[in-house]
């Protein structure tokens, strides 16, 4: 019983966490919701990015590759090797959502280092990496828990809820709250190390403007790439797990 209080307290926490505030937010009136402005703002370029240089690339596609067209289909064959080795040999229909996560906190994380977000004012906080706001990454993970659980029961129907009693009944209440500390894990690993690599960088400059802050973010471009690799691995091996059903 125990174990179940704990699980219906980590759900309700994950609904509670879009209430978590790191410095001020800009904040817009859509209907009846108060949402933050600047995460929409960062996330609607961070898609044009994407969304722009993947129309620019393909849009004459060649037969023997070169350039921008080479370095996507690189890119492709890179996120289809970590899916087929996360999921299997049906990891086709999951190339496009493994593939739209990498790249989508790939370039996030990295519009936060590389874009000069501060130059714009806003009213109230300013622009930083989509990432770096814990609303998007709780989004992403709650979309990656949505996935498996569309896997599961997509390949098994009814029967994926019997993984809950394997491979023993005693372990039900553990099991099911190891679907509400997945998303948590997810999204609270992505939004803390970005957070902290820009205070880190941030402190820094502020300290020491001219020459100590660039292998710092160097170290943050690199660790940046990581953490989406490692968010788009874990987000494929635990659709892998739900569609084969062991842990």
């Amino acid at each position: 019983m125990n174990v179940l209080s704990c699980s219906i307290n980590t759900l309700k926490g994950l609904y509670d966490i879009s209430g978590v505030e790191v410095g001020q937010h800009f904040y817009w009136k859509i209907g009846g919701f108060q949402v933050h402005g600047q995460v929409l703002i960062t996330s609607w370029v961070v898609i044009a990015i994407l969304l722009g240089s993947a129309t620019l690339t393909v849009r004459n596609p060649q037969t023997i590759p070169t350039g921008g067209q080479n370095f996507f289909e690189y890119v492709l064959e890179f996120i289809r090797d970590v899916s087929k080795t996360q999921i299997g040999e049906e990891y086709g229909p999951w190339v496009p959502f493994i593939g739209t996560m990498f790249l989508f906190i790939f370039v996030s994380n990295w519009s936060g280092a590389l874009l000069p977000w501060k130059i714009i004012q806003l009213p109230h906080g300013e622009l930083a990496a989509p990432t770096n706001d814990i609303n998007t990454t709780v989004a992403l993970a709650l979309l990656t828990s949505v996935a498996y659980f569309y896997a599961g029961l997509t390949k098994k129907g009814l029967g994926y809820f019997g993984k809950y009693i394997q491979p023993t009944p005693i372990l039900l209440p553990i099991n099911i709250l190891e679907d509400f500390t997945k998303p948590l894990s997810l999204s609270f690993r992505l939004f803390g190390n970005i957070l902290a690599d820009e205070l880190v960088v941030v402190v820094l400059v502020s300290l020491v403007p001219l020459v100590v802050p660039i292998p710092v973010m160097f170290l943050g471009l690199f660790t940046s790439g990581i953490q989406a690799l490692i968010f788009a691995t874990l987000a494929a091996a635990y659709i892998g797990e739900s569609m084969e059903g062991h842990h």
